[in-house]
């Protein structure tokens, strides 16, 4: 009797890994951009990030993907990938960094949302329960210890609102793209394309003198080299693991990427994250799965 894993357990395990170098995204981006400057940083990063695509997936092919996919769906991609850097980038300390992150989590269940509103996808009655825990969840984070009172929340927000905002706004671009993908992208892999235009934004604004990396230390290169094959590896990983793995186990692992986001971003940018807040992120996870569960039941 053989013990190893078959062809399809070797690429679900390999697919695996997509969720814990999603983990990794908040504490590395925060990090980058402390040490390089917003433009720099990531304008280093997305192209490092591309190179290693590159090796891994080869070039994709344009005149595969519909004008409309190309035009209106991609682009949402980069919307996603700016308001998610930029919400990070004006985050105060390694506190408000994770809850802006916790904020920008919201994609899970969004995205499962709009597939039920726009995508045609039929989904159970507790599918609304599951999204108003999930906002739920992201208010237990916001409001700490004192728990969910919306006027404390609300002044909370206010002192840096355009962090939750943004954050907020990228979660709802990448629910959006998910959608426009599954429905225009004829099954071909963005990903490549997506990154290269992330890198030609930033780099234009680098080059226009955002950006400076002559005091960047040990840690900030470490963080480029480290994201951009966490970055480049678990596109490629996740792709590979749903194409020929199990895509239930991948799909259920997933929801579990703002627990591991907090555990890396607690070791790598020293996030003092108390019992309150790990509740909240619980909260998150919960509702994230309600969702999930309302479409996955309804086969």
């Amino acid at each position: 009797m053989s013990y190893l894993p078959s062809a399809s357990g070797k690429a679900t395990l390999l697919g695996l890994a997509a969720p814990v170098c999603w983990g990794m995204s908040v504490g590395l981006v925060r990090s980058i951009t402390e040490q390089f400057g917003l433009a720099a940083g990531l304008s280093i990063l997305y192209v490092s990030t591309c190179l290693f695509l590159v090796f891994f997936l080869g070039l994709p092919r344009i005149s595969a993907y519909p004008r409309k996919y190309l035009f209106l769906g991609i682009p949402l991609a980069n919307v996603c990938s700016v308001c998610f850097c930029l919400s990070l980038y004006l985050s105060d300390g390694g506190q408000q960094t994770v809850e802006v992150g916790m904020v920008n989590y919201l994609w899970p269940c969004l995205v499962v949302l709009f597939a039920v509103l726009f995508n045609g996808q039929k989904a159970r009655w507790w599918i609304a329960p599951g999204v108003v825990i999930s906002f739920l969840g992201v208010m237990m984070v916001l409001g700490g210890e004192k728990g969910v009172q919306p006027a404390e929340i609300w002044m909370h927000v206010q002192n840096n609102p355009w962090s939750y905002v943004l954050a907020f706004v990228g979660a709802v671009a990448w629910a959006a793209y998910s959608n426009f993908t599954r429905a225009w992208s004829n099954g071909e892999n963005p990903t490549l394309i997506v990154f290269a235009i992330d890198s030609v934004m930033f780099s234009c604004l680098w080059l226009a003198g955002y950006g400076d990396i002559s005091h960047a230390s040990f840690t900030g290169w470490a963080s480029v080299a480290i994201g951009a094959v966490a970055m480049g590896g678990s596109y490629a990983a996740w792709s590979y693991g749903v194409t020929k793995g199990n895509i239930t186990i991948l799909a259920i692992a997933s929801y579990f990427t703002p627990v591991l986001s907090c555990l890396f971003a607690t070791v790598w940018i020293g996030a003092s994250l108390d019992g309150a807040f790990w509740q909240g992120v619980a909260v998150i996870v919960l509702g994230s799965l309600l969702c999930w569960s309302s479409t996955v039941m309804h086969k």
